[in-house]
């Protein structure tokens, strides 16, 4: 029921005293709309986020894959720079549950191999002879947590005297799924530090060019001109080039990252700039202006909060741009080198096409790239579709 208006000269502030409380004139909220008007804008978009099916798995899925990084040491059966002679380019072996009718656990079969004089290539048989029963929660190959101190704990491990290469293994005989599993660290923290860098270039440039609008606004519009109409790829390997060879693994991780956060900020400043426009002309950033508050702490303070869900959302597809930057680069081989591992390296090693058709587990470091890029353009979604007040 509607309330009605106020008769003519009647004073505005008694009428609202007057029918506020008035059970007649007054609609009672029922308690389910009562939980939403009375609900921050972090509940609704919360709400909102929960029924993005796909969303919430990639969410899941990715904060599992963050999780897993602090711990790769334990997670990998093998240390990074482990080699087996006796197992150079071994496929993939197979967990069984069951031998000859007997439930045994989780297990492989030993392996004997042949070098097939002909091609050359070396040939591998399972062993049912050999049943090699996984151990978990175990000692395995020693190595530096962190770099910081020495252990030997794994999560899971192979049999006394046999071995368990999953994804099989390289040229040098060395486990794929362990350095898989390190080189996620590294693929996905750049991601990381390029949009921290991205985000601290993208919202002070644009947030001064919304801001103060004229001649600074003119600058930065034409200098995000010229950036955008680069092609992204060429702009890569040639900002990739012009570090010195001499650089530790460490600093082209760094350089890489600064690489990828000076490109990718020119979408960021844009979408920041255009939000500053409608909004600096707000009241309460005039009665902030007013105060004293100075340019800085109006914009960080007053107008970047405003479109915080925006900023995250773009942060989740944009991240997927740095990962595959990288990758790039380093399966061109001008990015990280190794001894620093990461999904682009190990790609790097999958080059040869000859290779690949002999070794086609060799590719396998691109399915978690795929998955990654998926996962996280399904969350942007859902908080893009969460953060849209008219969605």
């Amino acid at each position: 029921m509607t309330s009605p208006l106020p008769p003519d000269g009647a004073r505005l502030d008694h009428f609202v005293s007057q029918t506020a409380f008035d059970p007649d004139v007054v609609e009672k909220l029922t308690p389910a709309q009562e939980r939403i008007y009375l609900a921050s804008q972090l509940r609704l978009m919360w709400w909102k986020f929960r029924r993005h099916r796909a969303a919430v798995i990639s969410g899941i899925f990715l904060a599992l894959l963050y999780a897993s990084i602090l711990i790769s040491e334990f997670l990998a059966p093998y240390n990074l720079e482990s080699r087996n002679v006796n197992a150079i380019y071994m496929p993939p072996q197979s967990v069984h549950l069951f031998h000859e009718g007997a439930f045994i656990g989780p297990f492989v079969y030993g392996t004997k191999f042949e070098l097939n004089m002909e091609t050359l290539k070396r040939e591998y048989t399972a062993d049912t002879s050999q049943v090699q029963k996984l151990r978990f929660f175990c000692r395995g190959d020693r190595y530096r947590f962190w770099g910081l101190w020495e252990s030997n704990a794994h999560l899971f491990c192979p049999a006394e005297g046999g071995n368990v290469f999953l994804l099989g293994t390289d040229r040098l005989g060395r486990d794929v799924l362990s350095r898989i599993i390190y080189g996620t660290r590294i693929s996905l923290t750049i991601g990381l530090i390029g949009i921290t860098v991205s985000f601290i270039l993208g919202i002070s440039i644009g947030g001064a060019a919304g801001y103060y609008g004229g001649w600074v606004d003119h600058i930065v519009q034409r200098i995000i001109e010229v950036l955008q109409s680069l092609p992204s790829i060429p702009l890569w390997l040639a900002l990739a080039a012009i570090m010195p060879v001499t650089w530790s693994p460490i600093l082209v991780y760094f350089g890489i990252t600064i690489i990828l956060g000076l490109i990718d900020w020119t979408g960021l400043a844009r979408a920041v700039r255009s939000k500053l426009l409608s909004l600096r002309e707000e009241e309460y950033v005039v009665a902030a202006e007013l105060m004293g508050a100075s340019p800085v702490r109006v914009i960080f303070r007053h107008l970047i909060p405003g479109f915080m869900s925006h900023l995250i959302a773009s942060a989740t597809i944009t991240i997927p741009t740095m990962i595959l930057g990288e990758t790039a680069l380093s399966f061109l081989g001008l990015g990280l080198r190794p001894p620093v591992t990461s999904w682009g390296v190990l790609l790097n090693e999958a080059q040869n096409i000859n290779v690949v058709a002999l070794y086609p587990w060799l590719i396998l470091p691109v399915v978690p790239v795929i998955l990654v890029i998926l996962a996280f353009n399904f969350l942007g979604d859902g908080l893009r579709d969460a953060a849209d007040p008219y969605h």
